[in-house]
């Protein structure tokens, strides 16, 4: 048994709502990113360069273009309207942003964004829900650099920029040879997990009926999957047989927020089809679909579903808004993240004592400062300390606060770029939680780095979520 104080920080399952594991009669899983973990850098950078050819076809000079997986961060948004890059807080306040990969100055942020708030409603702004979209963040601030410049042929506003480019990216997932590439190399694109499959096993045989919903096609997933598990199962047993259900080609979000079409794999080996009416079957393989089928073909409500999936909004956000289904966020980039936070405790501690003093700090200087201004324009009490003794502690509190300053300063800048040297923290936005932690705190009832971390916990855990913080509870 795996005592829960034994769990490193990196690896703990991190809970917004309580979530009794119990009562859970199916769990359902994504498969990539969440199941199946690729090499971010490996595979997009295929996805990259491999959508540099439709544009190339367009005439645009993109041949030069490379793929930088550090200058980005999941939970960015695009602005459409003014083709930045921002990173805003939990109400929508920008606080870094680049124009195309330049970073923008302070006067040109508070300039572009001092009235303007990041509303995910709204059609100027694009949030990037995955880790799918760095390839396509790394391609739209590098062609904004070239339409800026005069060098693409056509006539463009950044909408169309973006549009154009995820056009290209489409193809390359879907209709190029990339997830050919990928099944013939697998070692080099996936990062396997040896605790995964017997988390689904315990989950298994602890009697939770396993559901298997991905957008990946059949061949696909076959594939990957099997590369995945087949090796760490027990005896003879495959992949296939954790499953009660698989669902491919679920074209998620519209799986959880509408009906669709169902069609049964009749030749899983050719991967013939024919269309599906009634309850679903244990054990087979079906292509669409949506969830109010899997509700009703599993007799459960959503309370009694707990699904997992990597896609902030296509797994999360809509099955818990439409579907209250129990949801879970694997974010496997906030392992590094957490790790450089225990990296850098003793220095957080230092400047949260400093940061104390700073406070105390401001107060006394702002008391000295009115009761100069009172003593000043004779109102209100009669001040106990003479004019020049209020001056010179007024100096003296001052060049103290500045030598406070100067100590802070390293500590706090160190702090503002944990885990991304240009963007930040994941989950932070300066002081406050980011916009993408908002997203995640509000639609997932348990985040986590990995499915594999949910083996430390057992299918029997009662998973508490912490008591909140609120600004007076300091």
């Amino acid at each position: 048994m795996v005592a829960s104080t034994t769990i490193p920080p990196e690896r703990r399952v991190w809970c917004n709502r309580t979530l009794n594991l119990r009562a859970i009669k199916a769990v359902g899983y994504d498969m990539d990113y969440t199941l199946v973990h690729y090499r971010t850098g490996e595979w997009e950078r295929a996805a990259f360069e491999r959508a540099l050819g439709p544009l190339e076809r367009r005439g645009w000079p993109v041949r030069g273009l490379t793929f930088d997986p550090t200058s980005v961060i999941q939970g960015l948004a695009f602005d459409l309207e003014l083709g930045n890059l921002v990173k805003a807080t939990r109400f929508g306040y920008v606080i870094r942003a680049h124009h195309g990969t330049r970073p923008l100055s302070f006067d040109e942020q508070r300039a572009a964004y001092s009235s303007t708030f990041v509303d995910l409603s709204d059609p100027r702004w694009e949030f990037m829900n995955t880790l799918f979209s760095l390839s396509e963040a790394n391609l739209f601030a590098q062609l904004v650099d070239l339409l800026d410049a005069g060098q693409l042929p056509e006539t463009l506003g950044y909408h169309d920029l973006h549009r154009i480019l995820r056009g290209a990216l489409d193809e390359a997932h879907n209709l190029s040879e990339l997830k050919p590439l990928i099944m013939a190399d697998p070692d080099r694109f996936v990062e396997l997990d040896p605790d995964l499959p017997l988390t689904l096993l315990d989950q298994k045989m602890a009697g939770k009926r396993l559901l298997l919903i991905t957008n990946s096609d059949w061949e696909y997933t076959r594939s990957m999957m099997s590369y995945a598990f087949d090796r760490s199962l027990p005896g003879p047993m495959n992949w296939r047989e954790l499953f009660d259900l698989i669902i491919v080609e679920a074209r998620k979000p519209g799986f959880f927020s509408g009906r669709q079409a169902s069609y049964l794999v009749t030749d899983e080996k050719q991967g013939l089809l024919r269309p599906h009416r009634g309850a679903l079957e244990p054990g087979r393989v079906y292509v669409g679909g949506d969830a109010q089928l899997v509700e009703s073909s599993l007799g459960l409500s959503g309370a009694e579903i707990l699904y997992l999936g990597d896609h902030l909004f296509g797994d999360v956000h809509v099955s818990k808004e439409m579907l209250r289904w129990r949801t879970g966020l694997v974010l496997r980039e906030i392992e590094s993240e957490i790790l450089a936070m225990e990296k850098a405790r003793d220095a957080d501690a230092q400047l949260r004592e400093l940061m104390i003093r700073k406070t105390e700090l401001d107060s006394r200087l702002a008391h000295l400062r009115l009761a100069r201004q009172r003593a000043q324009h004779k109102y209100g009490p009669n001040p106990e300390t003479k004019p020049e003794e209020l001056e010179a502690s007024i100096r003296s509190l001052t060049e103290e606060s500045l030598e406070l300053d100067a100590i802070i300063s390293p500590l706090a800048k160190a702090s503002g770029v944990m885990g991304n040297l240009t963007w930040g923290p994941l989950m932070r936005g300066g002081n406050d939680k980011s916009l993408f932690a908002r997203q995640v705190e509000r639609y997932a009832d348990i985040y986590t780095s990995r499915v594999s971390n949910l083996l430390a916990q057992t299918p029997f855990a009662y998973l508490r979520a912490a008591r909140g913080s609120l600004p007076h509870d300091d």
